[in-house]
């Protein structure tokens, strides 16, 4: 019954904002910590930013942190990622992922702790 669509992937200018949007229908979306991770061309998959159940504790990749903000609204079963001062290096799909559990101690990043995801959003960043 999971669901996880992404929307709000776009070409945008190098400095400009998007905010990025994640349905999650089908399950019981405030009992589960959420994530996003992305992919750039060629290069590995690499976790961005991280909101356990409530959305009171979020952390976020170096690259990332002080630009990108993650929130979850959820009465209404949806995941975002404001996107600041984009540059090139943020050009990616990016994807959002359901955690196993409530909370994430340690290892963030693993894929392990994830068991479901969806095809992701295309966000370029080019002049």
């Amino acid at each position: 019954q999971v669901q996880l669509v992404e929307s709000g992937g776009a070409l945008v200018q190098p400095g400009g904002s998007l905010r990025l949007s994640c349905a999650a229908p089908g399950f019981t979306f405030s009992n589960y910590a959420m994530t996003w991770i992305r992919q750039a061309p060629g290069k590995a998959l690499e976790w961005v930013a991280y909101i356990n159940a409530g959305g009171v504790f979020t952390r976020y990749a170096d690259s990332v942190e002080g630009r990108f903000t993650i929130s979850r609204d959820n009465a209404k079963n949806t995941l975002d990622l404001q996107m600041n001062t984009l540059n090139a290096e943020d050009t990616a799909v990016y994807y959002c992922a359901k955690a196993k559990w409530q909370f994430i101690l340690l290892n963030i990043g693993d894929s392990d702790n994830y068991d479901y995801w969806g095809r992701g959003t295309q966000v370029t960043v080019s002049s």
